[in-house]
């Protein structure tokens, strides 16, 4: 079965809770995770929970940190997985797992950029496709590509 990426969203932890901490990171981008291992602690304002992976796969992006306090629905973990009952989270404008970047100069898979919905609009509107951008700087939030930094990058070109 082919794999594919799908964007995990922090969970909703019911209707008062609209936030959740990262108390800790238990993987990063590169390990490969089984369905149910604990990968993150996050802290509601009433409780710390675990957070537990949803499927088998590889990590290919997690742009949080300890600290950061996330939004419900927000970009949690970008996973690479064969698990064909989560493709309702296949990411947009992800590469398919045999269309991934080549393997950088030290032989590790190149990193797959994590855009915002802002810079995804903005870089579409431009004409270009997010997912064969990889000369963008990346300085948003937790590594993530922005809506300045796309801006940036279309200033750039221009000049």
């Amino acid at each position: 079965m082919a794999s594919f990426i799908i964007d995990v969203p922090v969970p909703s932890m019911g209707a008062t809770v609209s936030e959740l901490t990262v108390v800790t990171l238990k993987t990063k981008p590169g390990d490969r995770v089984v369905k149910g291992q604990k990968i993150a602690e996050l802290e509601s304002d009433k409780s710390i929970f675990e957070y537990e992976a949803p499927a088998d796969g590889t990590v290919i992006a997690l742009p949080v940190k300890p600290g950061e306090v996330l939004q419900s629905g927000a970009l949690f973990l970008r996973l690479d997985t064969e698990d064909a009952s989560l493709r309702h989270l296949e990411a947009k404008g992800a590469p398919a797992a045999a269309d991934a970047p080549e393997a950088g100069a030290n032989g590790k898979p190149a990193a797959v950029l994590v855009w915002t919905p802002r810079a995804t609009k903005l870089a579409q509107e431009a004409g270009l496709d997010p997912a064969k951008l990889t000369d963008i700087a990346a300085t948003g939030p937790g590594g993530r590509v922005s809506g300045d930094d796309v801006a940036a990058y279309l200033s750039a070109r221009k000049s």
